[in-house]
Formats: C-alpha cells, sequence, structure tokens
C-alpha cells in the first residue's frame, strides 16, 4: 500500500497537482496510478472501459461511478463482457450508475470481443501491450504539470494499432491515459513523493 499518510507529525506529503485534495483521487493518485500492470488482463480491461466511458467527461466522474461500472459490466471480465447482446445494452442503457451514452457502452462490448482476439494471438493482453515499450515503463522526470504531454508517439502507435484490431473509443490521448494509469510511462512529477516508489516499483521486473 502506498505511503499516503506519511505520519501525523509532520507535512503532508508532495502529490501531483492534478489529485488535489479530492478523498478519491488522493487515494488512486496514491495507490493505482502509474503502478505497472504487468498481468492482470482484467484490470487491463477495466481501465479501458473506463477510460472509453471517460471521453468528453472528467476522470473524477468516472472514479465515482467505478463500483457501479464494475456491477455492470460483470466485474470486468472481458469473456462475459462479450457475450453481451442488443438486449444487454439496452439494460446497460437504462443503469443511473454508468454512462449513459450508447457508442461508449456498445463500445465495451465490442473491446471486449476485440480483447480476447488480443489474447489469443499474443497470450495475454498485457504480453501485447507491454511490447510497445519494450516490457518496461518509461520513466519520464517532468517538474511541472504543464509539462506533462496529452499523447506521445508510442500512444499515437498504440492507438492506431488498436482500431487496426478493432477497438473503438481508444484515441490517442485516451490511449495515453491509459499508459500514465497502467503504470507503462511514469509520469508523477519529480517532486511527488510517488514518483520514486513507482519508479522502484518498474525496475522489479526481472
Amino acid at each position: 500500500m502506498a505511503g499516503n499518510d506519511k505520519g501525523n507529525d509532520g507535512p503532508p506529503p508532495t502529490r501531483c497537482a492534478w489529485c488535489g485534495d479530492d478523498p478519491l483521487y488522493v487515494r488512486y493518485h496514491d495507490e493505482e496510478w502509474g503502478v505497472p500492470v504487468w498481468d492482470d488482463d482484467r484490470l487491463l480491461f477495466e481501465f479501458l472501459v473506463l477510460e472509453g466511458a471517460q471521453a468528453g467527461l472528467s476522470w473524477r466522474q468516472i472514479l465515482g461511478r467505478r463500483e457501479a461500472y464494475r456491477a455492470a459490466f460483470a466485474g470486468f471480465d472481458p469473456e462475459r463482457v462479450a457475450r453481451f447482446d442488443e438486449r444487454d445494452i439496452e439494460r446497460l442503457l437504462g443503469n443511473p450508475g454508468i454512462v449513459r451514452n450508447r457508442l461508449k457502452v456498445a463500445s465495451a462490448v465490442k473491446n471486449a470481443r476485440a480483447f480476447l482476439r488480443v489474447q489469443e494471438a499474443f497470450g495475454s493482453f498485457a504480453a501485447y501491450q507491454w511490447r510497445f515499450v519494450d516490457g518496461r515503463p518509461i520513466q519520464n522526470a517532468w517538474r511541472r504539470q504543464e509539462d506533462v504531454p496529452a499523447h506521445t508517439a508510442v500512444s499515437d502507435a498504440m492507438s492506431r494499432d488498436l482500431k487496426q484490431r478493432g477497438f473503438s473509443f481508444v484515441g490517442t490521448t485516451i490511449i495515453y491515459a491509459h499508459m500514465q494509469a497502467v503504470g507503462m510511462v511514469n509520469d508523477h512529477l519529480v517532486a511527488c513523493f510517488r514518483h520514486r516508489e513507482v519508479q522502484a516499483l518498474g525496475r522489479r521486473r526481472s
């Protein structure tokens, strides 16, 4: 567990500015954001669904609905979601706990099917996506939030490839956010207490 309470006697730890003091954001920043997801395909699918749902919205809105998404999308099991049919999509569009956008809901089902094809071709989705960074996280050293890019050549390439494989709602900005979330890139600012912690996690891969 990340050290999000560095003791009660000293000043609070320095964090990336984007998380502010919202408890949900702080917990996500301290415990998940940037942690390499090496082998958990279900978690990778979860982030793809959530990041696709975020398009045009704030990440805070999606994080607040995460448990509702987990219940609605079968625990983010891609095999189960891939079997959803039009009746399931209509059911989801009546669910007030998620973003009721037909294109986004249908995309999650379509992406589950594409996800399974990638697993079949590469053994796992993790194996597929980590190829884009040669199996190790990119370690950045940003000093200001405004220096962090919205996309990179790597996210451009991964986005193009995903689209060719039948995925939707995988534009390069969405994919860069995915890369940040699942630790393919460490974009914690150097002043943030998580920068070195996440960097160390990235070194543990043999």
